[in-house]
């Protein structure tokens, strides 16, 4: 799963965020078909522009329908299949893919593509977002609309000065609506809703670009009655990472149960001790242990009827692999072990934490 996000972690670490793989954005490169590749013969030199029109027409199998821009390094993008789109669940993922010979955005890490692999598609998976609002500004699941919408940042370079280029951002944010692009047909991932009882707390908790399932999955509770407080808190640099905070705003005045929390880490009021409005920065582990999170949710936050979910970034997800050492800042996982919820993902009842472990 795939998530591109804002960091959400004390300043040991100040680096966009990814959920899966790695952060190097889908530099494991996939063949397209190796019978079909075979086909091409002899290849010397990449492909020329008659050969790229070939290659997307073999290959590519949707359309970008829309493009909306929030920043110049975040957008939504909604993309339809060219056949139906199977069931899924709101939290799953499915992989995009763009040929190796698409040209790279200006200002972007330089990708030096070896001659074997100029024709090869680049795939990362993504969660799968959700539009959250019609046109005539109702609730809109994902189910409601022959697209899936994506939640993507533009990374611009390898995490580190080593770390090979990014592979697939680059390439998608030259694409405008009508542009052509791969998508998997297996939609999958284990991150769902699970069981739980209408009248629950259900918590999401994420960073930056990590908010994408939580959507769909609120929109889906929204959608079916659910009665029980839901509360998105979602950490980010800069208000303006919000890309979906109008959408939020008019549901919580559609719907009295509803609570979306946008904070922030970056604007003068996290950072200036001075400003009038002064509240530091607001990570959502500082945020669970003073107890404002539960005070902004006007909810106790209870294991006894809580469901918790962490999408983003690994750090405020906080899995340590086994044998691995602890971080010095811990993330929300041990903090919410020790306030008597379990990770244990065969249980689904209240007092379970749900959450993806890849970067």
């Amino acid at each position: 799963m795939s998530f591109v996000s804002a960091p959400d972690t004390p300043p040991t670490n100040d680096q966009s965020a990814t959920t899966k793989t790695s952060p190097n954005d889908g530099a494991g490169q996939t063949p397209v078909n190796a019978d079909q590749e075979a086909k091409i013969g002899p290849l010397e030199k990449p492909p020329n522009p008659q050969e790229q029109r070939q290659l997307r027409e073999r290959f590519y199998n949707s359309t970008i329908i829309e493009r909306i821009d929030v920043t110049d390094d975040l957008a939504k993008f909604r993309i339809r299949p060219d056949s139906p789109i199977p069931p899924f669940e709101p939290g799953q993922y499915v992989a995009l893919g763009l040929g190796n010979w698409e040209p790279r955005l200006v200002g972007t890490q330089p990708e030096d593509v070896p001659i074997n692999k100029a024709r090869k598609i680049v795939r990362r998976a993504y969660s799968i977002s959700c539009p959250m609002l019609d046109e005539k500004g109702c609730l809109a699941t994902q189910d409601s609309v022959d697209y899936l919408e994506f939640y993507i940042t533009l990374v611009r370079k390898g995490a580190t000065v080593v770390s090979k280029p990014p592979a697939l951002t680059p390439r998608l944010f030259g694409k405008i609506a009508g542009d052509r692009i791969v998508m998997e047909r297996k939609i999958t991932g284990k991150y769902k809703l699970g069981e739980y009882d209408p009248d629950d707390t259900m918590l999401f908790l994420g960073t930056g670009t990590g908010e994408a399932p939580h959507n769909a999955m609120a929109a889906k509770l929204l959608a079916t009655g659910h009665r029980g407080r839901i509360v998105i808190a979602t950490s980010v640099r800069y208000r303006h990472d919000c890309a979906y905070i109008n959408e939020h705003k008019v549901l919580m005045r559609q719907y009295a149960n509803y609570l979306y929390l946008p904070m922030t880490t970056r604007e003068p009021e996290n950072i200036q001790p001075d400003h009038p409005q002064f509240v530091g920065k607001q990570y959502l582990q500082t945020m669970f242990t003073s107890g404002r999170l539960a005070e902004l949710a006007d909810d106790p936050l209870d294991p006894s009827n809580t469901h918790v979910f962490l999408c983003g970034n690994p750090d405020m997800i906080g899995y340590i692999p086994p044998g691995a050492d602890a971080p010095e800042n811990p993330g929300m996982l041990p903090l919410l072990r020790a306030a008597g919820f379990s990770d244990d993902v065969h249980e689904h009842r209240a007092g379970t934490i749900r959450f993806e472990k890849y970067w």
